[in-house]
């Protein structure tokens, strides 16, 4: 499979995650603002559900200019980040209509700490592919941030039995954390463009 296509039914499942995500959002029986009010916990799970397909939209489109070759491994590998993503709406259906409490707080972390934890396979899977010279492991460096988001994550779904706000917070921290412009795949781009080492300045 061409990396084209690859990317082309990754755009698609996420466009579908997203629109599956908003229709999530019932509009209110009444006419008033306190029957609209009523959807602001709704709103806000599905805010932040958004930052968090666009952050991984952003990222496997950035991810995938480093990839030339597209093999069994890495077609899994996708497939299986793919599967997590998917419980996203769900859970951030669920949380919404039962704000602040513990269980769907909690589900709603374990939604963001699997795809967390499928995205770094991913990544071993193309690094494996394109051999000890991989431009991929080289733009990535220390990769810290990709480290720190399942910690924070699962601390989200150890708090959200003990104070759901905070592990709402967490979340929150999460998506920001991501949100900080990343230019280690652009710099790796630049320096094979120049003719200069890819790794160069590629720590985050």
């Amino acid at each position: 499979m061409t990396r084209e296509r690859l990317t082309a039914f990754t755009d698609g499942v996420l466009a579908v995650i997203i629109t599956i995500m908003v229709l999530e959002m019932k509009p209110p029986h009444g006419a008033d603002l306190a029957a609209l009010s009523a959807l602001w916990p709704v709103f806000l799970s599905y805010a932040l559900s958004f930052v968090y397909v666009a952050i991984y939209w952003n990222n496997h489109h950035h991810f995938f200019q480093l990839v030339e070759r597209v093999d069994g491994a890495i077609l899994w590998a996708n497939l299986h980040l793919l599967f997590w993503l998917s419980l996203i709406p769900f859970a951030t259906a669920w949380m919404g209509e039962n704000h602040n409490a513990p269980l769907p707080t909690a589900l709603y972390g374990v939604s963001l700490l699997m795809p967390a934890i499928a995205w770094p396979l991913m990544q071993a899977a193309i690094i494996r592919s394109q051999g000890p010279d991989s431009p991929l492991r080289r733009a990535l460096g220390a990769d810290l941030k990709g480290k720190i988001s399942p910690a924070v994550y699962l601390a989200g779904v150890g708090l959200s039995f003990v104070s759901p706000l905070i592990a709402d917070l967490l979340y929150l921290a999460g998506a920001l954390m991501w949100l900080v412009p990343d230019r280690r795949v652009e710099a790796a781009l630049a320096g094979e463009g120049t003719g200069e080492g890819a790794g160069e300045g590629a720590q985050p």
